[in-house]
């Protein structure tokens, strides 16, 4: 496949004004402003949001776009990159050509403008999975390459912003939201529930994969509640679940004994709340720690391989995923303020400890 620049396939003065943009200042907003702002959805703050969106989301695509022209190791030449960087040229060409939204009908038309383009990133991530891939292939020693590492922990982690800042404002536009949401946000999630459903799911694929799961014990005051995205933590406890399932259940696979529980325990501090995962699948070697939030570490096969049609692919769901279950959980509890942090006892088990912030007002981080 022709390798071409983003300067052959699209017109100069587009790719001017992506540089153009590009310098430009970012803007971050804080859970709780997008809670407060958006709780109540008039057609005036609709049109506030989608004003900010109309410059806001250009700066931040713009700036992904440059980034995917100039990756290190000639991963910006791989083919699956460059499908990535043209679909980031062409929503930021949307956005540009859509012209000042000055009242409701604007804003309407903007909103579905949006949300198409949400839809044409949906498989960035496993698009760009390939393409490190692609690299990897024709490389050695490619766990020393930082560069690549931090470009990816930017590029996710601006990817999560920009689908919240879209995902948001659609949503603020259902006529009938759910109790107690606020767009994407519920204002009394209880975690206990976002861990139990998630827990399901894990569990389920589990099944589907050996035949057979550990049981998995949540403990924590049902009760509790308070403002998060569901859908985050959701992801979060999955991937995490999933990993904690599929060490156990290869621990004791061919063992009389009967496989030990997973333990979720969901603690309400002043400042975070704290999700612990506990397994006994045997922990990891201190040596294989530093690997585990690393995108070109992974002992599973990317469920999309080289023989898939770039355009239309739809990812499976696998027990083992394509390895970057942990860097993208930990970039979801970060963006909110939070962290994920991996304990493990080889010959034992690991514990993964999920923090989240239960203030709300810290800044979304800006890559």
């Amino acid at each position: 496949m022709a390798v071409k620049k983003a300067s052959e396939m699209f017109s100069k003065s587009l790719i001017e004004d992506v540089h153009r943009w590009g310098c430009m200042k970012q803007t971050g907003v804080s859970l709780r402003y997008m809670m407060e702002f958006g709780s109540t959805p008039t057609e005036r703050n609709l049109l506030i949001s989608a004003q900010f969106l109309h410059k806001e989301l250009p700066i931040r695509i713009a700036r992904r776009a440059i980034e995917l022209e100039t990756l290190p190791y000639g991963l910006s030449e791989k083919p699956a990159v460059l499908k990535v960087r043209d679909w980031y040229v062409e929503s930021f060409r949307d956005m540009r050509a859509f012209p000042e939204i000055k009242d409701t009908a604007d804003e309407k038309e903007f909103t579905q403008m949006i949300k198409a383009v949400k839809v044409r990133h949906n498989n960035v991530v496993p698009m760009m999975a390939l393409g490190v891939n692609q690299l990897k292939k024709g490389m050695k020693l490619y766990e020393k390459l930082d560069e690549i590492h931090q470009f990816l922990d930017r590029f996710y982690l601006s990817r999560i912003g920009i689908r919240m800042l879209i995902g948001q404002h659609v949503e603020l536009h259902n006529p009938n939201p759910p109790l107690h949401t606020v767009g994407y946000i519920h204002t009394k999630m209880s975690p206990m529930e976002v861990a139990r459903n998630a827990s399901e799911d894990a569990r389920s694929i589990c099944f589907r994969e050996y035949g057979s799961a550990p049981e998995i014990n949540i403990y924590g005051d049902p009760s509790f509640t308070f403002p998060y995205v569901p859908t985050h933590l959701h992801l979060m406890v999955y991937e995490l679940v999933k990993n904690s399932l599929r060490a156990v259940q290869e621990r004791f696979v061919d063992s009389d004994r009967v496989a030990p529980p997973i333990r979720i325990i969901v603690a309400d501090g002043i400042e975070d709340v704290t999700i612990k995962v506990s397994d006994e699948g045997g922990g990891i070697p201190r040596s294989g720690l530093p690997k585990i939030f690393t995108y070109l570490y992974s002992t599973a096969r990317n469920p999309l391989e080289e023989d898939v049609d770039l355009g239309t692919a739809d990812v499976p769901v696998t027990m083992a995923g394509y390895g970057y279950g942990l860097p993208i959980s930990r970039l979801y509890a970060r963006y909110f303020g939070g962290d994920l942090q991996i304990i493990s006892m080889e010959g034992y088990g690991t514990d993964a400890y999920l923090h989240l912030s239960r203030l709300g007002d810290s800044q979304e981080p800006l890559p």
